[in-house]
């Protein structure tokens, strides 16, 4: 999907478990170590939050991808008020890039602290749901 095009609330989409978001500008090497920090948002609030992470995404403020947890029920999602949302960075040992998104998160208005996990943790199946703890690599 071209970047920008899809326009679609997370609140109402039921067929899929994500939405996602890519930059225009994929200028981010790809070097296996992807990771994310997640972004605990209420049900209610999900499509205004997203409109916002979309298009910082979009226009290369934050990593080169980010993605919304939908209305479909996921069976690794804890609470059913809230709803996650995924902002990529492309090495989680670059942590000078994954700092530079947290604090352009900050400076979108997310200052509570967030975790942040690694592509390697969720490919081993940790997720707090499953009573798996210290998952994060960054709490910040």
């Amino acid at each position: 999907m071209i970047p920008g095009t899809d326009t679609r609330r997370p609140s109402k989409v039921t067929d899929e478990y994500w939405l996602f978001a890519e930059a225009k500008d994929k200028r981010f090497p790809q070097s296996g170590r992807a990771g994310k920090w997640l972004l605990f948002v209420p049900s209610t609030k999900i499509d205004e939050v997203w409109s916002i992470i979309k298009l910082a995404t979009e226009s290369g403020r934050l990593g080169d991808a980010s993605k919304v947890a939908t209305a479909k029920d996921n069976p690794n999602a804890g609470n059913r008020s809230t709803k996650v949302i995924c902002v990529y960075t492309y090495d989680h040992e670059d942590e000078k890039d994954v700092m530079r998104v947290r604090e352009e998160l900050r400076r979108l208005g997310f200052d509570n602290k967030i975790p942040y996990k690694t592509d390697e943790a969720t490919r081993s199946g940790k997720y707090q749901v499953k009573g798996d703890s210290r998952i994060s690599k960054y709490y910040c």
